[in-house]
């Protein structure tokens, strides 16, 4: 891992974006800078090599289409728990009005609550966009299940994230043979620890979306395998993002998936929340609902030299005694 890191870390000096250096490199190489323990008794090294040796004439397509078309994206700052019914509402005609097509709700307030949002939501982005939900872990299975069936399922959701505790692999197991009837999906992943946790949730059928997070797990290497067991068990990738630069890094990973993962977007989205991306010199863009392929060298983390005086601690103007301080 250390070998690819550094490597990586080099990205700006070899003048390319992240994806664009996972990409260019070679799969038999990139399986042996991966840690695959723990892991042969469903993917071995090799079969990881076949799966990542995608043709140069179709790694080539696929970029360009990614260049054509971006990559699909949900937006997740329309449903906020804290936002009043009429300022949903203005957001989320506001990005319907710009060519979103996949929402994401918080829920877990009380029944009543949620149901009257849920109803809100689907009401204005209408039967044929995608709804989700996301719980932050609030409930536990039982409550889960109830919660979901038959209330929120009537609003025809696409997936309930995060439902109970993210370390509980049998309970989200148990909720998402409760909610396959129901047409609804579980997602998880944001919060989970490590490969090994992964390959549980997606052996046992415990998630039906997998939630990568640029920031949880040992880095590019053991995100690669991750994206490597989603696709051995044929679980789309779904990253998350939404915290301060989360959407500069996984649209990376959503990139390198399409390319030389999975070759697919029908069915997969990458989160994106419209805040904070200013403070960056290479932010996150999306363009009618979808994610445009970074091209600048390096990993996108790369914060204003402005915004990192002002936010420094304890010497950034943020912090001082001027209540009126502003960037």
């Amino acid at each position: 891992s250390s070998g690819i890191n550094a490597e990586y870390g080099a990205a700006r000096l070899a003048g390319k974006p992240l994806w664009q250096l996972v990409v260019d490199t070679a799969p038999a190489k990139l399986v042996a800078m991966v840690d695959w323990s723990y892991l042969g008794d469903v993917v071995t090294e090799e079969q990881a090599v076949k799966m990542l040796n995608v043709g140069e004439e179709e790694k080539q397509r696929r970029i360009r289409k990614l260049k054509d078309e971006g990559y699909p994206a949900y937006i997740t700052s329309v449903g906020w728990l804290g936002y009043p019914d009429e300022k949903v509402r203005a957001l989320t005609e506001e990005k319907l009005s710009e060519g979103w097509t996949a929402f994401k709700m918080k829920v877990g307030v009380n029944r009543e609550s949620d149901e009257r949002r849920a109803g809100l939501m689907r009401s204005l982005i209408g039967p044929d966009n995608n709804l989700m939900m996301d719980a932050n872990q609030i409930w536990d299975v039982p409550t889960t299940i109830s919660r979901m069936v038959p209330g929120l399922t009537k609003y025809n959701p696409l997936w309930i994230e995060e439902p109970t505790s993210p370390d509980d692999i049998l309970g989200h197991k148990a909720i998402s043979e409760a909610l396959a009837p129901h047409g609804v999906g579980v997602a998880t992943g944001e919060m989970c620890q490590n490969r090994v946790m992964f390959k549980q949730f997606l052996q046992s059928g415990a998630m039906q979306f997998c939630q990568i997070d640029s920031c949880r797990v040992a880095g590019v290497t053991e995100l690669l395998a991750i994206m490597v067991l989603a696709r051995r068990f044929g679980v789309p990738v779904v990253p998350h993002a939404g915290g301060v630069g989360l959407c500069e890094l996984v649209r990376h990973y959503s990139m390198i998936d399409y390319i030389m993962v999975s070759g697919e977007m029908e069915g997969r989205w990458c989160e994106f929340a419209d805040h904070l991306h200013e403070h960056f010199t290479d932010p996150a863009v999306t363009k009618t609902g979808r994610y445009l392929l970074p091209s600048l060298p390096g990993f996108s983390t790369q914060l204003k030299e402005e915004s990192a005086r002002f936010y420094s601690y304890p010497a950034g103007t943020c912090w001082s005694n001027d209540k009126d301080a502003v960037m």
